[in-house]
């Protein structure tokens, strides 16, 4: 069986030199089936639309793992609340605070932390010089989703 895997990108999309259309590439050239939309009007997102676009590509696609970076977390976190069906694995990298205050991305905020994260494996990567969050914040969030938790070291953002 084929592993689908749906990468989603944070505010602003994730094309190269990001690490994420890397992988994109690296998985469809080993015949691996991937998913890298880009989501509607990345650099101003509404909150309400990526709900839309994504939860169609999780019926459409069904994806066994899914890689999310930035925003995208904030998004997951939205979509689980939706009652959205669970993946194999999630792999949250660099998640901006649950209280961020920027003003175009202002619609993702503030963000509960779901009671069911949608995923049997969660994996929660940070950067300990992430401007968008501090490393008390990430390690609540990775034991209140049950994820393992992993720290580069000044990694920033992680994104290229």
């Amino acid at each position: 069986m084929s592993n689908r895997v749906l990468i989603l990108h944070g505010w602003g999309g994730s094309d190269a030199p990001h690490w994420q259309s890397e992988l994109a590439s690296e998985i469809a050239k080993n015949y691996g089936t991937v998913s890298f939309p880009l989501l509607d009007n990345c650099h101003f997102p509404s909150k309400n639309r990526w709900l839309k676009q994504v939860k169609q590509l999780l019926e459409e696609f069904k994806p066994h793992t899914v890689v999310c970076h930035s925003l995208a977390n904030t998004l997951w976190f939205w979509l689980c609340e939706e009652h959205i069906e669970s993946v194999e694995r999630l792999f949250m990298v660099a998640p901006p605070s649950l209280n961020t205050t920027e003003a175009t991305i202002k619609t993702f905020f503030p963000c509960p932390t779901p009671k069911n994260i949608c995923a049997n494996e969660v994996h929660l990567i940070v950067s300990d010089n992430d401007p968008w969050i501090k490393l008390e914040e990430a390690e609540s969030m990775a034991k209140s989703i049950g994820a393992s938790y992993q720290v580069l070291e000044n990694a920033g953002h992680i994104n290229a």
